[in-house]
């Protein structure tokens, strides 16, 4: 799947101009925590969420600062966050260098985007203009809708030779100590793994290959140094 089969569109958006007011009622109203913000051409210019409103002077969370902590802070900090904290308009409070995907982006892809930037987030970008955005709740939503690959039962064999040919794959498969049976779609994992980790990757790799019933785990922990 990619961004476009999840995304949300049209997207909800406020203009650099706009008040911080206008932006924390669109946060009650709508029951978001974050909106894109967009020029009058409908390119793409910042983000602001709840963090960037969490300190703020009107509702008494302005940063308050110990003597000594305000000496090590340097002068533009401490001006950055005075902005923050009273600014009136979108444009003083909202993070540039928004961090986007296009339409045609895999979903692994975006799920990479979320976790290495400790975002919550990606506006989906198409010729410059904004188009959509996917959240981490949208990967969960094509989570718990997919459907299973394969709705045509498969024989035992095409199962073995799956399973062991996905294994043969994975660099943490020691799959010269495994052998697989499979009798009416129950997987019976035999043989040897490395560690506990391994043990539970092979499970997890025979129970989500498509046709199967059920998976026993008959593995054991190599000895160790081996045999003599």
């Amino acid at each position: 799947m990619k961004a476009r089969d999840v995304m949300v569109s049209p997207v909800i958006t406020v203009k650099p101009y706009s008040s911080v007011q206008e932006v924390a009622k669109i946060f009650l109203e709508r029951r978001i925590s974050a909106v894109p913000v967009t020029d009058d051409q409908e390119t793409l210019v910042g983000i602001v969420s709840e963090g960037d409103l969490l300190h703020r002077a009107e509702a008494g969370t302005e940063r308050r600062r110990s003597w000594w902590l305000l000496a090590l802070a340097g002068d533009e900090t401490l001006a950055d966050e005075f902005v923050k904290a009273h600014a009136r308009k979108v444009a003083d409070v909202m993070t540039r260098g928004v961090i986007s995907a296009s339409p045609d982006t895999p979903l692994h892809e975006i799920a990479m985007l979320l976790e290495r930037n400790g975002i919550k987030r990606v506006p989906i970008v198409a010729n410059g203009q904004l188009v959509g955005i996917v959240t981490r709740a949208n990967l969960v939503q094509a989570m718990a809708s997919a459907r299973k690959l394969l709705d045509v039962p498969l024989s035992d064999t095409t199962i073995r030779d799956k399973l062991l040919a996905q294994l043969q794959q994975e660099p943490w498969a020691h799959t010269a100590l495994l052998n697989v049976t499979v009798t009416d779609g129950v997987v019976n994992l035999w043989g040897f793994v490395e560690s506990e980790a391994e043990r539970k990757a092979m499970r997890v790799a025979a129970e989500s290959m498509p046709g199967v019933r059920a998976v026993n785990d008959n593995l054991a922990a190599r000895p160790i140094g081996g045999w003599a």
